[in-house]
């Protein structure tokens, strides 16, 4: 693995993506750090700090402060982070799925184009109408107390005012800075996709979630290790407890991940003048988790979305109040998430996967599934066998995704450390490096070095290029036994510093 990171620097093409790819990520964590005008920094950051002593979470507020890498904790110019354009993308493929005339645009020639730009302009309202919520809390604090939970205490205690100037002036400035902000973090992460390796809009939401990473394992030594004569609040077994998960979790994610359904595929014998074609047995790799990352991302994304309308729109609607909360914590925000997860990993799959139109191209070339006839009926069992695993796919996200808020509840331990134990964070952490690994090892093996995942030609070994071409899981079991080994390191050091004490 090391000699792959360095042959990296020896291709220049790689390298100056590479290269290009770190800059664009140093301008988003700047963009994080740029304070909106005319809000006061400290306040927020009092507030933010305040709720993760309390775990209390921080509501809606916390939850855009995550997947924005902690640019609304500093009341930053990206404090909407992307999530307007996912929001949008979810729209958008909605619409299409729904609406013949938009479908139909989708199949033309250039008609993905016309689409992005729909979405694009979508980003643009969608932008301006959280901006303006988000300037009406900062201005009112204490009238959208489901979104920033608790801060007029906190104002109360400082004895200054989140914002100084509560005219229409402050309004404009704070949509325009966040509207831009999105925008160009959008434009940033096409950058990405097209210069830079991996994708854009995922690595910039996975930046911003390992960008949390710092604070999680300060709030993490504070509570297990308190300063002064403190007695600890909860059992230090207990981090032992959390790094065994951990070690479960990343090796549970990276299987499902990786995981495949190998379908086999006969292609007949042909004879084009004196040589032979076909005659060989091939697998066709159906994967587990075929949606990824994105039913989850969707999900966090429309949850955030009612929430935050309800919020505003109705806040003097004491019914309205408890839905917000409904939707934020407690069993109906998990049977929504978990109805959400199911659903669009199936809408994802049925937009995506085709069976129809990989039984046209088996059947034109040849090809046949063992005891599965032709045509329809091969459409019909490749259906079946990917709705059949959608729905274990599907499963795992659904406990990935509830399991750092049942985690924290059960053991007791701060909700932003309790997602980097496991959860939606850790998944998507995981499937965007497997990625953006995947992307580089095929520019490395295109130029005949050694892959990270895969040996090459070293020690007599051969790399199965027609299996790597068909997307079969590479090296699953060596990235599981690298995570496992520096956990195993890892509880070692705690259970010593833990004698030691």
């Amino acid at each position: 693995m090391i000699s792959a990171f360095l042959n990296t620097v020896k291709i220049p093409e790689l390298r100056r993506r590479i290269l290009f790819t770190l800059a664009v990520i140093v301008i988003v964590r700047l963009g994080a750090a740029i304070t909106t005008p005319g809000v006061n920094q400290g306040v927020l950051q009092e507030w933010f700090r305040t709720s993760l002593t309390q775990r209390t979470g921080g509501g809606l507020a916390a939850l855009f402060n995550l997947f924005s890498g902690g640019a609304l904790e500093n009341c930053a110019v990206f404090s909407l982070g992307i999530m307007p354009y996912i929001s949008a993308s979810i729209m958008m493929q909605l619409l299409t799925a729904v609406i013949p005339q938009l479908g139909r645009l989708a199949r033309e020639d250039g008609g993905r184009q016309k689409i992005m730009q729909l979405t694009r302009y979508t980003t643009l309202v969608l932008c301006i109408f959280q901006g303006y919520l988000l300037a009406l809390s900062f201005q009112h604090p204490e009238s959208y107390h489901t979104m920033l939970p608790g801060i007029t205490d906190t104002i109360r205690q400082l004895g200054v005012p989140l914002v100084d100037d509560l005219g229409w002036k402050f309004r404009i400035v704070t949509v325009v800075s966040l509207t831009t902000g999105t925008l160009v973090l959008m434009w940033l992460g096409d950058q990405i996709t097209e210069r830079g390796i991996g994708n854009g809009i995922s690595l910039i939401i996975t930046i911003g979630i390992v960008a949390r990473l710092p604070a999680a394992l300060v709030q993490a030594w504070k509570t297990f290790v308190p300063s002064g004569q403190a007695a600890s609040q909860v059992n230090p077994m207990v981090l032992v407890l959390l790094v065994l998960v951990l070690i479960f979790v990343i090796a549970a994610v990276i299987a499902i991940t990786q995981g495949v359904r190998k379908i086999t595929v006969q292609y007949a014998k042909r004879v084009v003048g004196r040589k032979m074609y076909g005659g060989q047995t091939q697998y066709m790799p159906l994967k587990v988790n075929y949606a990824g990352v994105m039913p989850i991302i969707f999900a966090w994304a429309l949850l955030l979305f009612p929430a935050t309308i309800v919020s505003y729109g109705f806040k003097n609607s004491p019914a309205a109040n408890r839905i917000a909360a409904a939707l934020s914590s407690g069993w109906p925000h998990y049977v929504a998430l978990a109805a959400m997860i199911f659903f669009f990993s199936y809408f994802w799959v049925a937009t995506q996967f085709q069976p129809t139109q990989i039984a046209d191209d088996l059947k034109k070339y040849g090809g046949y599934i063992p005891g599965v006839r032709p045509g329809k009926p091969t459409a019909d069992f490749l259906d079946y066998t990917m709705t059949r695993l959608t729905f274990a796919g599907a499963i795992f996200l659904t406990l990935i995704a509830v399991f750092p808020s049942l985690l924290s509840q059960w053991l007791n331990v701060p909700v932003i450390t309790a997602q980097f134990f496991g959860g939606t964070s850790l998944l998507i952490i995981v499937g965007v490096m497997l990625d953006t690994m995947r992307q580089v090892e095929t520019h490395l093996i295109q130029r005949h070095y050694d892959g990270f995942l895969r040996k090459g030609k070293i020690r007599g070994r051969s790399f199965d290029r027609a299996a790597y071409a068909r997307g079969e899981a590479v090296g699953s079991g060596t990235l599981i036994w690298f995570g496992v080994g520096i956990a195993v390191l890892v509880i070692a050091g705690v259970a010593i510093f833990l004698y030691g004490r």
